[in-house]
């Protein structure tokens, strides 16, 4: 019996987390650890699940980096990042955009529809979903001086249209997204997954992006434990950023949530994808978990 009180309550800490949620749009960046990990993967699509059966609105952009990563090494090419971005030539972004809407994609759709709910998989192709433009990498010699560097099919976010989401959405459907985006003259561009989710989530006027990463959120010294930041401003976070407080693959994490906060997102949370049922344990309890960056 106090077990089923114990699980009763625990129901009732989520009522007013449900009802604030309710009919909300929740943007999920599904990457890292959770999308190579079996048993985490099925957890994550349980938590997308049962937002979906309470109400919510959810929406998912993945990555697929591993999976890239994986596949170029079979054909015999080498991974090299700047920035925390992949240098992309015109056989590597064939190779992502295959692995991205081939494999990826329509193995999540697939575990989502098989719980029960209505997933479709989008490219940022389709409808006109995600225009795109080259991205120069940013990088800061020990001054902190700025450079750009080209690193190609590499894209940015230029424009969004959101009306496939907001068919697909106003239907009941689980729309989720490959970062492709297309250029001007029909290019194909590999856009960073964190990019896409943050001009996603800012289009549609989200309340909340979630980032799903490997690491509990921030830090000031990522080997002093005691350095945790819970909550960053946009002021600190770019300031981070230009002094290498911040540096590496969280640079475009960091990015994607001061553009989503411009662009209209209600609040952007960085979240531990290794902690099981971490969205749940975001969304739905009083004690959240991750580092929230706010304006």
């Amino acid at each position: 019996m106090e077990h089923a009180e114990k699980k009763a309550g625990t129901l009732i800490e989520a009522l007013p987390y449900i009802q604030e949620f309710y009919g909300k749009t929740i943007v999920i960046k599904y990457g890292g650890n959770a999308m190579i990990n079996e048993e985490l993967k099925q957890k994550v699509m349980e938590d997308v699940s049962l937002l979906k059966y309470v109400g919510m609105r959810p929406v998912i952009v993945h990555g697929g980096g591993p999976d890239i990563t994986q596949f170029l090494k079979k054909v015999g090419k080498q991974s090299a990042f700047v920035s925390g971005l992949r240098v992309t030539d015109e056989e590597t972004v064939e190779i992502a955009e295959m692995v991205l809407d081939g494999k990826v994609n329509s193995d999540i759709v697939n575990m989502l529809n098989c719980r029960g709910v209505k997933a479709v998989g989008l490219s940022g192709k389709d409808a006109g979903l995600i225009r795109a433009s080259k991205k120069l990498a940013t990088v800061y010699d020990e001054a902190g001086k700025q450079a750009n560097v080209d690193i190609g099919y590499v894209g940015q976010v230029a424009a969004i249209d959101t009306s496939i989401l907001d068919t697909l959405l106003d239907n009941g459907y689980i729309p989720v997204i490959a970062p492709i985006g297309v250029g001007d003259d029909g290019e194909s561009y590999n856009i960073n997954a964190d990019y896409v989710a943050a001009e996603i989530a800012g289009a549609l006027k989200a309340e909340k992006l979630l980032l799903l990463t490997d690491t509990e959120g921030v830090y000031k010294d990522f080997e002093d434990k005691d350095t945790f930041i819970s909550t960053l401003t946009v002021a600190e976070a770019k300031d981070y950023i230009k002094t290498g407080i911040i540096y590496g693959g969280m640079i475009p994490k960091i990015e994607a949530c001061l553009k989503s906060i411009e662009s209209g997102t209600n609040k952007v949370h960085i979240i531990d994808g290794r902690q099981p049922h971490s969205i749940i344990l975001e969304l739905l309890t009083s004690s959240g978990i991750g580092t929230q960056v706010i304006k």
